[in-house]
């Protein structure tokens, strides 16, 4: 197993235990977590997002369905798994209280790390999945 390995692995274990402090010690002070909600840079952007989240989603565990690696980067397919139980911030800025409907988003995360941290990573997901999810049906806005 290659060093980018181990340390996703990591970050994906202290994701799924909720373990902040854990989580943080797998990503750089400098690092940068991008996903359709948004960019966050360096340790206290990530947990703020993060907690945010997993007040949203209290259950959430990612589960790695496919995974590869080449030397200081790691691609991994996975469902996010869980219920909506609090408020969650769509993009755009909409609160969607809780809905307590189940989520199994199909996501992919691309890892680069730098001496033993994450230095850059990637969250890539279907926002129409998780809001017909979330909802029950899709929403159309028309002007």
């Amino acid at each position: 197993m290659n060093v980018a390995r181990d340390v996703r692995d990591r970050y994906t274990d202290a994701f799924n235990a909720h373990d902040m402090k854990a989580l943080l010690g797998t990503f750089s002070p400098a690092g940068v977590s991008i996903s359709p909600e948004g960019v966050s840079q360096g340790h206290s952007e990530l947990a703020s997002y993060l907690e945010e989240f997993w007040t949203a989603f209290p259950d959430v565990r990612a589960v790695i369905t496919e995974s590869s690696e080449a030397e200081a980067t790691t691609v991994d397919e996975l469902l996010m798994v869980g219920t909506h139980r609090g408020p969650y911030t769509m993009p755009g800025g909409q609160v969607l209280p809780a809905t307590d409907r189940p989520v199994r988003l199909r996501c992919c995360y691309v890892c680069t790390v730098e001496d033993g941290l994450i230095t850059s990573l990637r969250l890539y997901f279907d926002q129409l999945e998780l809001l017909t999810q979330l909802s029950g049906s899709v929403i159309l806005h028309r002007p």
